[in-house]
């Protein structure tokens, strides 16, 4: 039981980096902001699978120790628990006066009819009947088995809620995806912009649906607070009927054990871009990435189509947008008030085809530094307003839309964790409100009963309980008051 204590410390202790720093599967933006913000830290915290914590080898490994531990207590203690079922109260102590609770009074009853009272008087108890080699007869009672019993149930049922969240693992998956308004995605691998699915799926069989981001609201208190975001969509299930919903931050879209979440929002920018050569690309945009609480935003916008040359803006949006006065803007609200981006115009070769892989958010640093994409201008923006250089190419920000990151995810183990969790709060209650405690009754002649003594029975009673906590001097005092109301004088 050390063991397992000392390894459920462990788990609990290694749960903390994923609390604590942002993790992959729930907001991959977050995780992408996060490696800017630590160029240093972030690769060591990424090789100690820091940004992936419940998916590390490290916490599989404590977590499956954990779960072996458990099921090494769990036998021994159920095999024990259903000896002590089988088994009657053990025999009276020769000496119930040396007891920490021990009472003795005279009755005129015999001793038959004191035990026949003592048993109603125990009545829920226990019970077992003995005669001892003196002629004295004893009652050994026993309360409080549901104790060990709800002792076990929680240790078995903890054991069940780690088996569920390890089917979950095994057969679930999960993926994230960016989706603008006005756009979609259907539920297949291709379509996340980050995927992971147990061994056992692999990514086949994902139930079959689409989803359209209609429309996306933030709804802010007046300090400035969020206080409802919602996001208004259109699915289709396999059936291929088109049904409307609204994605809240607790009301996710249920659909045949799949569950849709809202998990974050933000804004695209969209331009109209005029080449030198004549070419125009109206309504392009891409999102940006939040990068404090007002939504200022970082992103980038490509052109690999753009001719002569590839085009690409690296911008900053700013919702709210004020002028720190050297024309560096900044967001003062999250809310849309004063829409503006700062555009820093390149032109060159993207290097799109080198092989090395880039981010759709920002630029290849290692083409601009090498010369490959050069900035040809630079200019602040609100809507309607362009960025015109002299060969003619322009930039001209038409506005913005708004995009909902979701997270599409399969729990098989979800009902089997709800189940274990309830039968786990039952088990821990029973354990702690239950007093495991034993009370003794010794019934003998009395000295000199046949000559006129002072009764025809010596009554003995003594009590013992595990813990003091549960107020068992009471129960006892109780027990002999009604033991001693029911005699004859």
């Amino acid at each position: 039981m050390r063991t397992a204590l000392v390894l459920l410390f462990l788990l609990a202790l290694a749960a903390v980096p994923g609390s604590l720093l942002p993790q992959s599967g729930l907001n991959p933006a977050k995780v992408a902001a996060y490696r800017r913000s630590h160029p240093a830290l972030a690769p060591i915290l990424e090789r100690l699978g820091f940004f992936e914590v419940f998916a590390s080898p490290w916490f599989a490994a404590i977590y499956l120790l954990l779960f072996i531990s458990l099921i090494g207590c769990i036998v021994p203690r159920v095999r024990l628990h259903g000896r002590a079922l089988r088994r009657p109260p053990p025999a009276a102590p020769r000496h119930l006066d040396r007891l920490r609770h021990s009472e003795r009074f005279h009755t005129a009853l015999p001793a038959g009819e004191v035990v026949d009272q003592a048993r109603a008087v125990l009545r829920g108890w226990r019970v077992a009947h003995r005669e001892e080699a003196s002629g004295a007869v004893t009652l050994s009672a026993e309360r409080g088995y549901l104790r060990e019993t709800g002792n076990i149930v929680f240790h078995v049922a903890l054991s069940v809620l780690l088996a569920g969240v390890a089917i979950g693992k095994l057969w679930g998956y999960q993926g994230s995806v960016l989706v603008e308004e006005g756009r979609g995605f259907c539920n297949t691998v291709q379509s996340f912009d980050q995927f992971s699915a147990g061994p056992i799926i692999r990514g086949a069989g994902l139930t079959p649906f689409c989803v359209d981001l209609a429309t996306f609201r933030a709804t802010y208190d007046p300090d400035g607070t969020p206080s409802d975001f919602a996001a208004t969509i259109r699915y289709t299930p396999a059936d291929g009927t088109p049904r409307d919903d609204v994605l809240q931050v607790n009301h996710p879209l249920r659909l045949q054990g799949v569950r849709v979440y809202l998990i974050s929002h933000g804004f695209s920018p969209r331009f109209t871009i005029t080449t030198a050569a004549g070419q125009t690309f109206r309504g392009i945009s891409a999102p940006f990435l939040p990068q404090d609480g007002n939504l200022t935003s970082e992103g980038a916008v490509k052109l690999p189509d753009a001719r002569p040359d590839q085009l690409a803006i690296d911008g900053l949006f700013a919702p709210t947008a004020v002028d720190s006065g050297d024309g560096v803007i900044s967001s003062g609200s999250p809310q849309p008030f004063n829409p503006a981006v700062a555009i820093f115009l390149y032109r060159g070769q993207l290097g799109l085809d080198t092989g090395r892989a880039q981010s759709v958010y920002s630029l290849d640093q290692g083409q601009i530094a090498a010369g490959a994409l050069k900035k040809v201008g630079a200019k602040n923006l609100h809507p309607g307003e362009a960025l015109v250089l002299a060969d003619g190419t322009s930039v001209r920000f038409d506005g913005y839309l708004q995009w909902a990151s979701m997270q599409v995810s399969r729990d098989p183990g979800q009902s089997v964790v709800l189940v274990a969790f309830g039968f786990l709060l039952v088990g821990l209650t029973l354990s702690l409100s239950i007093r495991r405690r034993r009370v003794w009754l010794r019934v003998s002649e009395a000295p000199g009963a046949d000559g006129g003594g002072a009764g025809r029975s010596v009554v003995e009673v003594g009590g013992l309980a595990r813990s003091e906590a549960g107020g068992f001097t009471r129960e006892f005092g109780q027990l002999v008051e009604r033991l001693r109301q029911s005699r004859k004088d």
